[in-house]
């Protein structure tokens, strides 16, 4: 996708650090921040899920949809739009503008009362759990990676509790792709995992995203959260 109008650039003022400034002239030089704005997306995230979503069609039927990490709401809208008749239960830190059709959580995922608060407002399994947590970086890509890799290991135990058979986990991971060990374990629930770096991606990101298909279910034969 190429910009449809010159480069622009920014001056550095006194009360903005150089950083920022960087930051502001990627934003406004970026033809994702400006389709997405054009689009009425909250953010560029959003076209991140529609590219993984061309590949996958994991969006394809969805009746129930959980999106962990949803500020500002870019994923949450993406499902509404291409299927209007999904209901979507989403949480995060950070305060989300309300979107129609759906149920927003302010509060931290890893908190003991968070998976039931979803599972209440889902009211049956899950098809399609989605993740775009990130822990926030430290600066130490070791660190972060690891602190984001847990955050998509409690995801993942989430999406094993609440997706019913066939269902599909799409999930934020750093550092080039999940760990050996988390693919594995992945390779054991789901019939398909692939990594995939969509185009809206920025190639200078260390993000991917693992997409998992075709849940073979829990070990006791049904997800959590009713029927």
């Amino acid at each position: 996708m190429k910009p449809t109008q010159g480069r622009q650039r920014v001056r550095t003022a006194r009360s903005r650090s150089a950083q920022s400034t960087r930051w502001l002239e990627r934003q406004l030089n970026d033809p994702y921040v400006r389709r997405a704005k054009a689009e009425g997306y909250r953010s560029r995230a959003a076209y991140k899920l529609t590219e993984l979503d061309e590949r996958f069609a994991f969006l394809k039927g969805v009746r129930r949809v959980v999106d962990l990490g949803a500020a500002p709401g870019g994923w949450s809208q993406v499902v509404r739009k291409l299927v209007p008749a999904a209901q979507v239960v989403g949480i995060d830190l950070l305060p989300v503008d309300p979107i129609d059709g759906v149920t927003l959580f302010q509060t931290d995922f890893m908190a003991d009362a968070a998976p039931d608060l979803l599972k209440e407002a889902l009211g049956g399994p899950a098809d399609l759990v989605l993740s775009d947590m990130a822990a926030n970086t430290v600066g130490h890509p070791q660190t972060d990676a690891l602190r984001t890799m847990a955050l998509a290991e409690a995801a993942h135990l989430f999406a094993t509790e609440v997706l019913r058979p066939g269902g599909a986990f799409v999930c934020k991971v750093f550092a080039g792709g999940a760990d050996s060990a988390f693919v594995a374990e992945l390779k054991r629930g789901f019939a398909t995992v692939k990594h995939a770096k969509p185009p809206a991606s920025r190639k200078g990101s260390v993000e991917w995203f693992v997409v998992a298909q075709g849940f073979k279910g829990r070990a006791d034969g049904d997800a959590e959260g009713g029927s």
